[in-house]
């Protein structure tokens, strides 16, 4: 293992990103939803809501096609939430995301394990009564999921690409079959009947086959999850999704068509054929149009899609655990990455055992299938959002821009949260489980996690400010100034507490009112000094620019310059105050700074530095790190800060001669 790696190098070209869409999408939900979606709406019915759900899936896709070029890593909606979110907001996206994908590498595991025994059980005559037992399905299961880590571990490739194009041959060959026995045995009056007629449950009905069938069209999602592998990933990445969304519309509508129209025996109607069993619809309808010869295609094309679809939800909820890990919202043991195979094999170990157990653990396995359509909706529906606040928080980024923003994002996000309440409100069962793992998950991180996740988070947000730009903040230090000398180093300080371009820093000069004002009574009150108060504010103003800091100056009048420094705070909502000490030993300013930081929001620093000091001299800084560390979060903004001024006060050119004030124009901090 690579102790501290926590990268793996970009090797996946277009073919085999979109071979990762393909083989989570195409498969595997026509054949286990097609036929209960044509025993809801009917032939046309399903054909219309297979339709809109492409639609809305095509939509949704443009929103990630944005958000992962714009931030091309791995980790997916987790990735985006946490880049315009918080750590928090992230973990929860991540926790549940990572669920849903768990959930459907286990279900896509009973799926391989009940066609494959099928298939033997069909093959073998007299077969043994226990090949059908659902204990030998489950263990088959987990067999097969093992097999598929290890050759993930190995390989991150591992044959899924070409194993998509048999199955999609496969499903070519079963349409063509079908589309030849329409031309040569059905009658054109027959053919018109069976589609006929076309919405026999009405609108209702198409809405209901869109709430059972959307989670046939999800995987375009896992090309962004493992967005940190893609080459080129702007050019890669879009095409990609898109591409395989059509191919799985490509392979749906057809083959839909040509089950209802020749795959219904000539004495029975397509709703008498459905009623008998929705779940073998598709081979029943195969076996019709082309004998036993379409039974074994099926099967082919079932064996095929669910271990492809496994292959793809392993690969991909493992790049999300990763994620999450480098995050430190999982685990830090779950982020190295094997120097050979370039694979979190950790990561990839931990996802499969969580569906090892959910496999052969969960008694309803349906119900957790539902609960991870519902999960799926739910996440995107906030990609959708997530694509309209990031390109308004940060409008020329350089990645693919989804068209027709923000109509065609915000549409995706509503058509997906309405099918995520309707599928809560269908299958409450789903909305339980869901909901016992938000729990869970709820436990993890504030019982274990946060700590360790808030401190990580608040170095990357000094590190790097369009993160906080991406969040919508605009994080301001309030810097009150008593004596216009110390402003310079005050400012400079300031600017190492809030990161340049997004953060602000607030000079606050307090007046005291003028001698006699409490004593007036009637009359003009008299007048504070505004003299002294504009000469103290020019000079710190002159100060802060010689420092290379841009401020904002406020002045107020007050008797009680304590008590106004703490509303000045509240009413501007300081994230950190900072307070110049002249005297720290002095036990009248001691006793009162515990009492004037309890009133202040946010965090309060203290500085006592010799005259003449710059935060752009620090090289080595001690940190003392006992007690409860509540104080992490701060400590970690602070430290890297200060590393972010060294740094950008030595790349900086020395000022010129005949120019001594110059440096402070283009110093570190500007713009602060």
């Amino acid at each position: 293992m690579a102790g501290g790696a926590a990268t793996t190098e970009r090797h996946i070209g277009l073919f085999a990103a979109t071979a990762i869409g393909v083989g989570a999408i195409v498969g595997g939900g026509i054949l286990a939803l097609g036929g209960t979606a044509l025993g809801i709406a009917g032939a046309g019915g399903t054909l219309l809501a297979f339709a809109l759900n492409g639609l809305i899936a095509v939509v949704t896709a443009l929103s990630f096609a944005e958000l992962s070029s714009a931030f091309p890593q791995s980790g997916g909606t987790y990735v985006f939430a946490r880049r315009v979110l918080s750590v928090g907001a992230a973990f929860g996206v991540g926790w549940v995301v990572w669920f849903a994908s768990i959930v459907a590498s286990a279900l896509y595991a009973i799926g391989f394990a009940a066609f494959a025994l099928a298939a033997v059980v069909s093959a073998v005559p007299d077969a043994p009564a226990w090949l059908s037992a659902p204990t030998t399905k489950a263990l088959v299961a987990a067999a097969t999921t093992a097999l598929c880590t290890a050759a993930l571990a190995r390989s991150p490739g591992s044959g899924g690409a070409w194993i998509n194009v048999l199955k999609v041959l496969v499903f070519a060959v079963l349409t063509l079959g079908g589309a030849w026995a329409w031309a040569a045995h059905v009658p054109q009056a027959a053919a018109a009947a069976r589609l006929t007629p076309f919405l026999p449950t009405g609108p209702l009905g198409v809405l209901t086959a869109m709430g059972f069938t959307f989670i046939a069209l999800q995987g375009f999602d896992l090309v962004a999850a493992v967005a940190g592998e893609v080459e080129a990933p702007r050019r890669v990445l879009p095409r990609a999704m898109l591409l395989a969304l059509a191919v799985a519309l490509v392979v749906y509508l057809p083959l839909l068509l040509v089950v209802a129209v020749a795959g219904v025996p000539a004495d029975t109607t397509l709703a008498e054929f459905v009623a008998r069993d929705p779940d073998t619809v598709i081979a029943r309808a195969a076996g019709v149009f082309l004998g036993p010869v379409g039974y074994w295609l099926v099967m082919a094309a079932g064996v095929l899609s669910m271990g492809s679809a496994l292959l793809a939800n392993l690969f991909a909820s493992s790049r999300i655990a990763q994620a999450m890990a480098r995050d430190r919202t999982l685990p830090a043991a779950l982020e190295p990455v094997d120097r050979a195979s370039g694979t979190p094999t950790r990561a990839l170990g931990a996802t499969s055992a969580v569906a090892c157990a959910t496999l052969l653990g969960v008694g309803d396995v349906a119900s957790a299938g539902a609960a991870s359509s519902l999960i799926f909706l739910v996440t995107f529906a906030l990609a959708n959002a997530l694509c309209v606040l990031a390109r308004r928080r940060q409008p020329d980024h350089e990645g693919f821009r989804a068209p027709l923003w923000p109509v065609l994002p915000a549409l995706g996000a509503l058509a997906c949260a309405g099918l995520a309440v309707y599928q809560a409100v269908a299958v409450p069962a789903a909305g339980a489980i869901t909901g016992a793992w938000l729990v869970l998950g709820a436990g993890v991180y504030l019982g274990y996690l946060a700590p360790r996740a808030r401190t990580l988070d608040a170095a990357s947000e000094a590190a790097d400010p369009d993160l906080l730009l991406l969040r919508g903040r605009s994080p301001l230090v309030l810097v009150p100034v008593a004596n216009p000398a110390n402003a310079g180093t005050l400012a400079a300080t300031a600017a190492c507490l809030t990161p340049p371009r997004v953060g602000r820093v607030l000079l606050l000069n307090v007046v005291a009112p003028a001698p006699g004002a409490a004593d007036a009574v009637g009359g003009p009150a008299p007048e504070p000094d505004l003299s002294s108060m504009a000469h103290a504010l020019g000079q710190s103003l002159a100060a802060s620019l010689r420092a290379g800091v841009r401020v904002e100056c406020l002045a107020t009048v007050s008797a009680h310059p304590w008590a106004e420094i703490a509303r000045v705070a509240r009413t501007h909502r300081c994230d950190v105050t900072l307070v110049g000490l002249a005297r720290l030993g002095d036990p009248a300013v001691r006793d009162r700074l515990e009492a004037f930081s309890a009133e202040l929001p946010g965090n309060v620093a203290f500085l006592r530095a010799p005259p003449g000091w710059s935060p752009a001299r620090v090289r080595r800084v001690l940190v003392p790190i006992g007690g409860a560390g509540g104080n992490s979060a701060l400590r970690a903004r602070l430290l890297t800060a200060l590393h972010r001024q060294s740094l950008a006060s030595a790349a900086r050119p020395a000022p010129a001669p005949d120019r001594p004030g110059a440096a402070g124009a283009d110093g570190p901090a500007a713009g602060a």
